[in-house]
């Protein structure tokens, strides 16, 4: 089982930690200390030795940040996180709405007299930073050293996972040639600086073990404008990958990175926004001109080859008959008789039956009746309820299968529910199909066109406090940028983008709702007597039924009900040969038209 349903923190343990971090505060005299979910790579996710923030608070979000003071202590959650953080966090804490409120502007309200605020450089990117700098009065901000590893005495070991190549055929695109073409474009620099882990992953076609639920390794890299690569990681994770790296990469020790930092010609290329604090600070002290842009990996490896297209088809494909047998299961089995954990615990033994299961792709959320209004629920031992009657189950989960990243959530009645619920779920499912049928003009970022999803939602007074849809990786991250479908995202859609679809609505303390499919970006057919040359469309990558025991077809359009019933003919036409018995009787009925 990947999947575990431990407490892997308490809200009780929260205070006496609080006092102890206090204790080396006053010992540095510090007046304030950041802690950020945060790790020297600046990736999303971070491995059990990094998670110095749930150690701390109890707070097991992926996104947050903690403000320590003498006296006060501020928790920093966005919105998929504040029923969550309630729960979880221990009152001395303060739980405040992020990003509607900036960690700087609260610790310029907090110290108006100023102070000395402590960060790690190694956790805090050089664009952090600058705006906290920026943001925070007349505090100044002091590096010094994690002042949560002085306290935390049994913190685990940094990670020494196995790495993997990343076939060509899965791949689409030899890395050697990756480094030559992003190399070829890096202008006057000499260097660039990469730490983010999947895109190291990406550019050298490997995966790796250092974070469960993300095949990515955790290593640095140096891209040299000559066309090679110094890559510094533990040799002992390369012991399988023989010699698939060649001669355009030469390995180094991760404690020669620093080292080899200072030595470097200049200019050296790092980004604001991934590049840690303590690397542009060697590089200054040494004297090497920096040149700031973007990660060079980030649009390439959001703009899957054809390759990786092909095998998110695939995946989709297994992934989508796992879940029909799943879903066929779940609705044989009368209410009261399961508990969330039996749910997830099904739902992996059917993508475990695949045999090409190497890893859920994050921790399956299964939220009965009110759990189901915590966006990423997390069932434990202790949380752990039945899924009764009269409720709303919410399944959100995915796999990491070789040749693709999956991610689907779907919502189902459990015996009968009732006409509010339905109505809700009518608004959601429009929001998804609108998505989903939409055609714009090319140059749109996701922020120009994710409202068409909520606009069903906001008719009635309703909302959700998410984004509508996230990049995700092709065997790599299920959370990737830089494209997305948010009110933040900025970045243009490009053809071979990868994104979910996923709008949702969610009452607290008695359901949520989400619909969640992953979509690519296509170019989209020109129409008859159209004026718009270059325009895009999606083309839909999960095809699994939607549950129609919970639409209300007369809040339908004529529009949305074709497009439903042509998604669950396409579902019925990929799937019938992959599943046979009771289970193609349960997909004829889930798919037959309203």
């Amino acid at each position: 089982m990947f999947q575990s349903f431990a407490e892997t923190a308490r809200p009780e343990q929260g205070p006496p930690r609080l006092e102890a971090l206090r204790a080396e505060m006053a010992r540095d005299r510090l007046d304030a200390f950041l802690v950020p979910r945060a790790d020297m790579y600046q990736g999303e996710y971070v491995a059990s030795r990094e998670e110095r923030l749930a150690w701390l608070t109890g707070f097991t979000g992926s996104a947050g940040y903690c403000v320590v003071l003498r006296d006060r202590a501020a928790l920093f959650v966005d919105g998929r996180y504040r029923v969550q953080a309630r729960a979880q966090v221990a009152d001395v804490f303060e739980r405040v709405d992020w990003p509607e409120t900036q960690v700087w502007d609260w610790i310029a309200g907090a110290l108006p007299e100023g102070g000395r605020v402590g960060v790690d450089p190694w956790l805090t990117s050089v664009e952090g930073l600058r705006k906290l700098e920026a943001g925070i009065g007349t505090a100044e901000v002091v590096r010094c050293e994690n002042l949560v590893d002085r306290v935390w005495d049994d913190q685990p070991a940094a990670p020494v996972g196995p790495v993997s190549a990343q076939p060509l055929e899965l791949a689409g695109w030899a890395h050697g040639d990756k480094i030559a073409g992003l190399a070829a474009e890096m202008g006057e620099a000499q260097t660039t600086v990469i730490t983010l882990p999947d895109s190291i992953a990406w550019l050298l076609n490997i995966r790796g073990t250092d974070i469960p639920r993300n095949p990515v390794p955790h290593a640095t890299a140096l891209l040299h404008a000559s066309g090679s690569v110094t890559l510094f990681i533990a040799k002992e994770k390369l012991a399988d990958l023989g010699d698939h790296l060649g001669d355009a990469v030469t390995l180094a020790a991760p404690g020669d990175f620093t080292g080899a930092l200072s030595d470097l010609p200049g200019p050296v290329r790092i980004d604001p926004a991934s590049c840690p604090v303590a690397v542009a600070d060697i590089l200054a002290e040494a004297g090497i001109a920096i040149d700031e842009a973007k990660d060079p990996c980030l649009l390439p490896k959001a703009r899957k080859s054809e390759a990786e297209i092909a095998g998110a088809r695939a995946a989709h494909a297994r992934d989508a008959a796992a879940m029909v047998r799943f879903l066929a299961w779940l609705d044989a089995q009368a209410p009261g008789s399961l508990t969330e954990i039996d749910v997830v615990t099904r739902l992996e033994a059917e993508r475990r039956a695949t045999e090409a299961l190497l890893d859920i792709s994050f921790e399956t959320i299964s939220g009965a009746g009110p759990h189901g209004a915590i966006v990423h629920y997390r069932v434990t031992e202790s949380t752990n309820a039945r899924v009764e009657e009269g409720q709303l189950l919410l399944v959100d989960s995915g796999g990491q299968y070789r040749d693709g990243t999956t991610d689907i959530t779907r919502t189902v009645p459990v015996g009968e529910v009732g006409p509010e619920e339905r109505a809700d779920f009518t608004r959601v499912l429009r929001g998804m199909i609108a998505i989903s049928r939409l055609r714009w003009p090319k140059g749109l970022a996701g922020r120009d066109i994710e409202a068409i999803a909520r606009a069903p939602l906001w008719q009635a007074g309703r909302d959700y406090a998410h984004g509508t849809g996230h990049g995700v990786g092709s065997y790599l991250s299920v959370h990737e940028g830089p494209q997305g479908l948010s009110r933040r995202s900025s970045v243009p859609l490009e053809p071979g983008m990868i994104l979910s679809n996923e709008p949702g609505f969610y009452r607290e303390g008695a359901y949520g709702i989400r619909i969640e499919n992953l979509i690519v970006v296509q170019e989209a057919a020109p129409l008859p007597g159209g004026t718009m040359d270059a325009m895009l469309t999606f083309e839909t990558l999960t095809y699994v039924p939607i549950d129609r025991r919970l639409i209300v077809p007369e809040m339908l359009t004529a529009e949305e009900r074709d497009w439903l019933n042509a998604y669950h003919a396409t579902c019925h036409a990929r799937l019938e040969t992959l599943v046979e018995g009771e289970v193609r009787d349960w997909l004829d009925a889930a798919t037959a038209p309203i």
